[in-house]
């Protein structure tokens, strides 16, 4: 089995969809990013140095005498799509800035548009983060910002009726609720400045409890966290340096803002209304998991990647991820990811 080289690995999506044409070249590829040694293992008894069979293109145990290929173990795992179609696939989610509807995938790759949107959401998956346990800012004031956003479809686009039952507003005990949210999904973001890297989760609502939960899980104590003035955030300067802006009076007050969130609500917005149109709340974690790999290995001053790099990053994740259609459909259980 040849052995892949970082710096021969393609720079462009042409250089890409060339390299990626030979199906054994595309074995190899992922061999080598799963296995680090560069060694291939039977997944039954973790035996190394199988031998290859050219003409079936996969190993065979010298213990067990089991036959495996290099999909076993990861996200490519029973699927009868070709690795020339899987790996170019993946590119274009882990590099084009606005996403890529399933759509688009099914014509470039000579696919139906369901094996099309099948493949994204096993890709996207690829993209989660791993999270150790890390937590962003520092116990010396390390600034994070937090805002939470409404992720669903805009009044003007709803039939009249609908509207206007949502712009009537709902009568309580002495006091009104606007409604306005209502049928949408919310979202809560967290940024650090430090490393510039986001985390966003779909959240059941916007409680105080539900909100400080998630800042609790994800900010260390001592951190200076930066919120607008929602109720919800009330009691955060118990445990942290806790300043707010007013966003009816100004969005920036010296270093205090949330602008970087308001960045990524932006990027996130824009693809779901432009590329993906309509997503349901129930897949939406898959396409924050999108966003937030790209977002987050962006090119910096200090971090300058490029399409190969964040290609190589994605493709080294593809191990130890299964998603079954069953499981992605919510007929059964989805296993942990990792």
């Amino acid at each position: 089995m040849g052995i892949v080289v970082f710096m021969d690995s393609p720079k462009t999506l042409l250089e890409a969809i060339q390299y990626f044409s030979d199906e054994q070249v595309c074995i190899n590829t992922v061999a080598e990013m799963r296995w680090a040694d560069g060694k291939p293992k039977c997944p039954d008894c973790w035996t190394k140095e199988p031998y290859y069979i050219k003409t079936q293109k996969r190993w065979k145990c010298r213990e067990c005498r089991r036959q495996f290929s290099v999909k076993v173990g990861t996200i490519f795992e029973d699927s009868p799509i070709s690795l020339t179609k899987w790996l170019p696939a993946l590119w274009l989610l882990s590099n084009c800035k606005n996403g890529i509807s399933s759509y688009e995938i099914a014509r470039d790759l000579g696919v139906t548009q369901k094996t099309g949107w099948f493949m994204l959401q096993r890709l996207r998956l690829v993209l989660k983060e791993i999270n150790m346990g890390t937590k962003f800012g520092s116990n010396d004031g390390g600034e994070v910002e937090v805002d939470e956003a409404f992720i669903g479809g805009k009044l003007k686009n709803m039939h009249r009726k609908r509207a206007n039952a949502l712009n009537k507003v709902k009568m309580g005990a002495g006091y009104a609720t606007s409604v306005k949210h209502e049928n949408k999904t919310a979202v809560v973001g967290i940024l650090d400045r430090e490393s510039r890297r986001v985390r966003a989760q779909v959240i059941p609502d916007v409680k105080r409890e539900t909100l400080q939960t998630q800042i609790l899980d994800n900010v260390k104590f001592g951190s200076s966290v930066y919120t607008d003035q929602a109720v919800a955030y009330d009691t955060l300067h118990r445990r942290y340096i806790h300043e707010t802006v007013n966003h009816v009076e100004t969005y920036v007050r010296g270093r205090v803002h949330t602008n970087g969130l308001e960045n990524f609500w932006s990027l996130l917005k824009r693809n779901l209304a432009g590329t993906y149109v309509a997503v349901e709340p129930f897949h939406l974690d898959r396409y924050l998991d999108e966003q937030m790999f790209r977002f987050n290995n962006r090119a910096t001053k200090d971090n300058p990647l490029n399409d190969s790099d964040r290609f190589m990053l994605a493709l080294s994740q593809v191990a130890n991820r299964r998603l079954t259609y069953a499981e992605l459909t919510g007929k059964v259980g989805e296993r942990a990811a990792f």
